[in-house]
């Protein structure tokens, strides 16, 4: 099969995936073999790619928000058979033993796996996964369309929750691509009032036309302070900047699994116990509460589409943060 893999850490801008010919994977027991039809690229890649996680394998082909149809199971598959529509999210597996895993917090398993990290991804024409890992693909969205819902959509939506933004709520939304531009369709269907910060006026329009009420940069500050917020960008310096803006008894959730130092601040940002918490992965739970709340929203995903070839064309281009929405390859 076809793939974009990487063979060592380097800057995007080096262009280190290679189009190489890889073995087709072949799924074992509990496992379905996905053909892949559309890829999103996720900042989580990029910070792969770029050396920013520790390496776990190599060489590991990225990805993890795959959308196609089972073309193979593995024996004892009961969740899906040949010809569904299913995907794959960054979770690929964990114990299930744990104190975590049976709790339901599998994201949080010390022993957990993750597509593109530490089994092969979806830069591929085919990716094999756990069928509890696998997601059904919900009606109404095509494959480019569905595939940004895997890993930005199902984050974001975590990331709403343990905000604790609640109807009728302002929810600040730092930096606006792929997994904000969803969050924010997820909130106000809620009943949630969204300001967006962001210094890119395209990112800012797009926020404007899927209904935020206001929009500025992160040291802005609208009429009113945020009883939630969400810093999604990378960036360690939105911390004290969203603590800034926010109510007594509210909450900062970090979407990120990587984010640059944070700065020494002030304690009376979080004095008047607000809450700064991290999000860590996603839950099985997650993914399909969001799954079925994208037809219901209907949630629209703003795509940019490039063929497999280009994926280190597609990531630089998300790293300079130019992408309106989410970048998705076509396989």
């Amino acid at each position: 099969m076809k793939a974009m893999v990487l063979t060592h850490t380097a800057q995007i801008e080096t262009e280190p995936l290679r189009l190489m010919k890889m073995p087709e994977p072949i799924p074992g027991a509990r496992e379905v073999r996905i053909k892949v039809a559309a890829c999103g690229i996720c900042r989580t890649d990029l910070h792969v790619i770029e050396g920013e996680l520790p390496m776990h394998t190599m060489p590991i082909i990225p990805g993890h928000q795959a959308a196609g149809v089972i073309d193979a199971i593995g024996e004892s598959v009961a969740r899906f058979k040949i010809g569904d529509r299913a995907g794959v999210m960054w979770m690929h597996e964990t114990c299930g033993v744990c104190s975590y895993c049976k709790s339901g917090n599998e994201n949080l398993c010390d022993q957990a796996r993750f597509t593109g990290y530490d089994a092969m991804g979806g830069y591929a024409e085919y990716v094999t996964v756990q069928e509890r890992f696998a997601c059904k693909i919900p009606q109404g969205f095509d494959d480019l369309h569905a595939a940004p819902l895997l890993c930005a959509g199902i984050i974001g939506y975590r990331s709403y929750r343990l905000s604790g933004a609640k109807p009728g709520c302002r929810l600040g939304l730092y930096g606006f691509g792929a997994s904000a531009h969803i969050t924010l369709q997820v909130a106000i269907h809620a009943g949630c009032d969204a300001y967006v910060f962001t210094r890119n006026p395209r990112h800012q329009a797009l926020a404007k036309s899927l209904g935020a009420i206001w929009t500025g940069e992160s040291k802005d500050r609208p009429s009113a302070s945020m009883d939630a917020s969400i810093i999604f960008a990378p960036a360690g310096e939105l911390v004290p900047e969203a603590l800034a803006a926010l109510k007594k008894g509210g909450t900062v959730a970090l979407a990120g699994i990587y984010m640059t130092p944070i700065p020494e601040m002030s304690y009376e940002l979080i004095y008047g116990e607000r809450i700064l918490r991290s999000v860590a992965n996603a839950t099985v739970q997650d993914a399909e509460e969001l799954l079925a709340l994208a037809p219901q929203i209907p949630i629209k995903t703003e795509i940019e589409t490039y063929p497999l070839d280009q994926a280190n064309k597609a990531l630089r281009i998300l790293k300079e943060s130019r992408h309106q929405g989410a970048g998705v390859l076509i396989i």
